[in-house]
């Protein structure tokens, strides 16, 4: 059956079979590792293991000054990080924390919400920093006591994007099916990836942008919103990916017999000046809106240039920023669950304020493929 989309006071909403159909973010909560880094330890670690091999390191070390991080959050300590280990080894790290963190979380995540665990019909994880078969939504399954006959739905490559990607399949789900809840959970654990081999400057850049983390938000279709009583949340009212051409090798992983190695160009700031404004513009056109119907802009933050770099391309606010910075700056870039993070925080400025009018955000990361995933939101 065909959508059709009926406008109210310039806000748009989603109607099939005579009920409207916007999905709502309930709760966003977050969970990081144990071993908290502060930068000025990360550049000496830095200034340490690359000053013997790379021949510009000195002259590089200045990027953690200006990479907006102050500290991030590992899923091992900085001794373990710096000791030689393979593949497997790092995976099997990867298994044990991921799953912590993941459920650490959700847990929060449903402690915010009317639901028990019970209540989940739906489980989206969302991961590229580490593998396992059955993937690890089985052991956080187990671990909150969900149904037996909860659906599953693992995401993986998705890489900085998959926080954004994630909710806009979250929203699909919960649009075909409006008396559903699905939790949406985001990990990733990016200083796994280092390799210690690796002496190149895209290694030293991302030991200064990289952290670790979860996030992890209840998504509720109309139905059971109302059924509920549920009167507070963000609205999901639309989605769009795009990806550009020719550009696969911007941003991901080689994966080596020592792990996954990093992979993004410098010219990752450059492409989001270019590129952004029209993205922006594109998904609002879709809803018959335009930048001036626009209040929120909930970006990831893949580093201080990126933000500047989003700035200028919308030439917006800097207050728009702000979050995504202070979340830049308290645990660097996680890649996909960053963004949600961010989303938290301004989910939670917006329940301070729940008698001023809902407004227009869109929530938007850049990711492998190159691509660009975005979800525009009432909140």
């Amino acid at each position: 059956m065909t959508c059709m989309i009926v406008r109210q006071t310039r806000m748009i909403y989603y109607k099939k079979w005579d009920v409207y159909v916007m999905p709502v973010i309930v709760s966003v909560e977050t969970a990081v590792p144990p071993h908290p880094l502060p930068q000025e330890l990360a550049k000496a670690f830095a200034r340490e293991h690359f000053s013997m091999s790379l021949r510009d390191a000195t002259r590089l070390l200045p990027v953690f000054d200006h990479a907006g991080v102050s500290q991030r959050y590992l899923g091992a300590p900085l001794d373990w990080l710096q000791s030689p280990h393979g593949f497997a080894e790092k995976n099997e790290r990867y298994q044990t924390v991921a799953a912590a963190i993941a459920s650490e979380a959700a847990t929060k995540a449903l402690a915010q919400t009317p639901f028990a665990p019970t209540d989940i019909d739906a489980v989206l994880y969302v991961t590229s920093t580490g593998i396992a078969t059955p993937s690890l939504d089985v052991k956080l399954i187990t671990a909150l006591g969900l149904r037996n006959d909860v659906s599953r739905l693992p995401i993986w490559g998705l890489g900085c994007a998959g926080g954004a990607a994630g909710l806009a399949r979250a929203a699909d789900w919960t649009r075909a099916h409006p008396d559903h809840v699905v939790l949406l959970v985001c990990v990733e654990l990016c200083s796994l990836t280092f390799i210690g081999s690796d002496h190149s400057t895209r290694n030293l850049v991302g030991a200064a942008l990289f952290g670790d983390g979860a996030a992890a938000a209840i998504v509720v279709g109309t139905d059971r919103a109302a059924s509920a009583g549920l009167t507070i949340g963000a609205d999901i009212l639309g989605a769009r990916s795009f990806l550009f051409s020719d550009s696969q090798d911007i941003m991901g992983w080689d994966v080596t017999d020592e792990g996954l190695a990093v992979v993004f160009s410098r010219d990752i700031p450059t492409l989001v000046e270019k590129e952004m404004a029209e993205q922006v513009d594109a998904m609002l056109a879709l809803h018959g809106l335009d930048r001036r119907d626009l209040a929120h802009f909930i970006a990831h933050p893949g580093g201080a240039k990126v933000i500047a770099a989003y700035a200028r391309a919308l030439d917006c606010p800097i207050d728009w920023l702000r979050h995504a910075a202070s979340v830049l700056s308290d645990y660097g870039n996680m890649s996909s669950p960053t963004v949600l993070f961010v989303l938290s925080r301004a989910i939670a400025e917006r329940r301070e304020h729940l008698a001023a009018p809902r407004q227009y955000g869109i929530l938007a990361a850049l990711g492998p493929g190159f691509s660009c995933e975005q979800v525009l939101l009432s909140m």
